[in-house]
């Protein structure tokens, strides 16, 4: 299992919260405002390193406090392992087995969490930033160079847009375009393959929730006839004019389809939650493949814009997974838990077991 024990101190409205989890399913009950949301939104910084809610660091530090501590164990094969990150607003630091750690990266591969919240939706509506940020979190968890290939490219991204804004002339830019080039065309090359094997399961479980198959396709950013390479070089004038460089993976997208035609053009918004967690529950599916008896799904208030036929929908198919579930709602009762699910109730930041 993932976690066993979870402890947060000083995180939003938590004041101190700690944890015995059940290794397959745990429900969180509470009115609305009282602290659910926020404990995963602590177990999902622990393991990404970033909320889910909010990009400024400062509203997750509990108001009059300094810092903010999480720290949890998991329980997976070979050996339990503990992990924690200790954030103030200015910097953060993580450990690992007792030890400090390189990044959030290695606390990521023992504790990969997955959420499925009330603005899932957004990967369909939203710029291809979120989409992007999907699809590399998928293939982080199955191509062992992939963040190492990521690295390098966006050192020589940096690079080269430095030197367009500082005006140099073309051979200083061609000194970062063959690293561009290279990295760039690896790094599709991840996404490409990583897409590939998610097309099976996000078809099975596409069909479960919608009845339609759901397909996504890859938009590298740019025209790969050409190369990246050549493509670099003949945008350079274009590149000048912005002071950025316009052509590249960090301007790949993934366009999501339902029976073959654009998602977000003809799906409600109930349905396009259905897509969006057709997606997150198909990459969870992948990364329990890859690495069984770690993954965890955050799952926030999910009867949210769902009816209750298509609730039971999802949780049959949240059910089909062997990951760990975290589930926040406002009433017990929830269509298709595992019955033999830990409670917790919570109330104004403070979390009792039911």
């Amino acid at each position: 299992m993932p976690l066993g024990w979870f402890r947060a101190e000083n995180f939003r409205c938590l004041a101190a919260v700690e944890l015995e989890l059940d290794p397959r399913a745990n429900l969180f009950v509470g009115p609305n405002a009282s602290g659910k949301t926020s404990i995963l939104e602590a177990a999902f910084f622990l393991g990404r390193g970033r909320s889910f809610r909010s990009r400024r660091r400062e509203v997750l530090v509990r108001h009059g406090q300094q810092e903010f501590l999480l720290a949890g164990r998991s329980e997976a094969d070979p050996a339990p392992m503990t992990m924690g990150v200790r954030a103030s607003r200015e910097q953060t630091e993580w450990r690992l087995g007792g030890a400090p750690a390189e990044g959030v990266a290695d606390l990521a591969e023992q504790f990969p969490a997955q959420v499925i919240d009330p603005e899932v939706h957004k990967l369909l509506e939203e710029g291809p930033g979120r989409r992007r940020r999907f699809m590399d979190w998928g293939v982080f968890h199955v191509e062992p160079t992939f963040l190492s290939n990521w690295r390098r490219y966006h050192q020589a991204l940096r690079q080269r847009n430095a030197a367009l804004k500082q005006g140099r002339g073309d051979e200083d830019l061609a000194a970062w375009e063959q690293e561009l080039a290279v990295s760039g065309e690896e790094l599709a090359r991840q996404r490409d393959s990583y897409l590939a094997r998610l097309a099976g399961p996000l078809g099975s479980i596409g069909a479960a929730l919608l009845d339609r198959p759901i397909t996504v396709v890859h938009g590298a950013g740019w025209d790969r006839q050409s190369g990246l390479l050549a493509s670099l070089q003949e945008g350079r004038a274009r590149d000048r004019r912005y002071k950025a460089t316009q052509l590249g993976p960090h301007r790949g997208d993934v366009t999501i389809q339902v029976a073959g035609r654009p998602a977000k053009d003809q799906v409600s918004r109930g349905q396009q939650k259905l897509v969006a967690s057709a997606l997150m529950l198909a990459q969870l599916a992948i990364q329990e493949q890859q690495r069984p008896g770690r993954s965890a799904l955050l799952l926030d208030d999910p009867a949210a814009e769902l009816d209750r036929e298509n609730l039971a929908r999802l949780m049959a198919a949240v059910q089909s997974l062997p990951a760990q579930l975290w589930v926040t709602s406002l009433r017990a009762d929830i269509p298709g838990l595992p019955a033999a699910s830990r409670m917790f109730h919570v109330e104004q930041g403070a979390v009792r077991r039911g």
